[in-house]
């Protein structure tokens, strides 16, 4: 009788326990080394990402991707001309398509101009580029340093915060000015 009684108490409920350990595991789904992802739309390359570590957090409900070792990323324009970005570490929000990038980051376009910054934020579907982090950019027309970045990947629409530098500004020629 008393082999019954401590057999009875010494068996709980551990069901709670077991939710409770479930919904805590952050467990990455997968890791992948040395990884190429190629990003495709009706057929056209959009964008080659390299990284050298992948973590992947897609069974969580609201999934990611680190690349915890850093990451490349080669993306075409219209044109198909190469434009890179490069960082430290990187950060793939599946749902909402933002793309974190942190460290060291600099986005290098095919006609020559630079962006560094220590983060960056990229709307991939957008095609939208911002960062609350101080930043350069350099081309044949401008070079300054400015406090925020908000722009198109064109660079043809951009605001920013405070400026520092020089930029080129051209205008026509006054016809008073010929006399």
């Amino acid at each position: 009788m008393v082999f019954t009684i401590a057999l009875l108490f010494s068996c709980e409920d551990n069901s709670q326990a077991l939710r409770e350990m479930n919904i805590d595991n952050q467990d990455p789904l997968a890791t992948a080394s040395n990884i190429r992802m190629v990003y495709t739309d009706s057929l056209k390359i959009q964008a080659v990402l390299t990284a050298s570590k992948h973590i992947d957090y897609t069974n969580l409900s609201f999934r990611y991707a680190e690349f915890t070792e850093g990451l490349k990323v080669i993306f075409y324009d219209d044109l198909g001309n190469e434009n890179e970005v490069l960082a430290d570490y990187g950060i793939l929000y599946d749902e909402t398509k933002l793309i974190d990038l942190k460290g060291n980051v600099e986005l290098k376009s095919h006609d020559g101009s630079i962006l560094k910054t220590n983060q960056l934020f990229w709307d991939f579907q957008s095609e939208w580029l911002f960062t609350e982090q101080p930043f350069t950019f350099n081309d044949k027309d401008y070079n300054f340093k400015a406090l925020r970045l908000d722009t198109n990947r064109d660079f043809t629409k951009f605001q920013t915060g405070s400026l520092i530098g020089t930029i080129t500004v051209s205008e026509p020629e006054d016809s008073l000015s010929k006399k």
